[in-house]
């Protein structure tokens, strides 16, 4: 029995259940104000995006990592969308709606799902050693984790809507972690104690205060 190759399997499950588990916070919260129709066809295309996405960027992991600021810039980015998720959503009146705000949906999602892919990428690609099957088993067991994940999110928040908070402050503190991760970032932060806590918790508590200031007065204006 290969010890190691079960502890790398083990690892990469847990990864995956943790920076999987993004990926279908924000399927769930960009589809959950579009009509039942339109929001099982954005958790699957996303979810299928996410996935195509990390097999693409495994095979470009090494030529990122020379990027500069790569990480810096993607988790401002997602602080960015993780805000925009909490603006709320305009009720959809007809079809032509709904289709513009699907196209709109997997914008967002794309979009989140490149920045959180990559992540993904290079903690899977860390933990599988260079061995490729357990690469392959990483990329795998994501499928199902986004699916089964965003669907039963995408529930979730259409029956509590405070969960919305939650799952932005899961994406900003995300984006946060990237910021701090970035090889160029992390030698500015050496002096500020235990940096690598601060600085997400800054961020999530910066987009879910100015989000609820922005959420608040779009809901006041529609009901005055």
């Amino acid at each position: 029995m290969d010890w190691g190759m079960i502890a790398g399997i083990l690892n990469i499950i847990v990864i995956n259940l943790v920076l999987s588990g993004d990926n279908a916070v924000v399927i769930a919260m960009a589809s959950k104000g579009l009509p039942e129709e339109y929001r099982k066809k954005a958790i699957f295309w996303g979810a299928a995006l996410a996935v195509v996405l990390r097999i693409l960027l495994t095979f470009l992991v090494a030529l990122l990592l020379r990027v500069p600021l790569i990480q810096l810039v993607g988790g401002l980015l997602l602080a960015w969308i993780a805000l925009k998720l909490l603006y709320p959503e305009k009720e959809t009146k007809n079809m032509e709606e709904a289709t513009d705000d699907f196209k709109k949906v997997l914008f967002t999602i794309l979009g989140a799902d490149l920045l959180m892919s990559l992540d993904n990428v290079l903690a899977v690609a860390g933990a599988s050693q260079g061995n490729f099957y357990l690469l392959v088993f990483g990329l795998l067991l994501s499928i199902p984790i986004v699916l089964v994940g965003s669907t039963f999110l995408s529930n979730l928040l259409s029956r509590y809507a405070w969960l919305v908070y939650v799952g932005s402050g899961i994406l900003a503190w995300t984006a946060g972690k990237m910021i701090v991760e970035d090889k160029s970032v992390g030698p500015f932060l050496e002096h500020l104690p235990i940096s690598e806590y601060l600085v997400p918790l800054a961020i999530t508590a910066i987009v879910i205060l100015v989000g609820k200031w922005i959420r608040d007065r779009a809901l006041a204006a529609e009901g005055s």
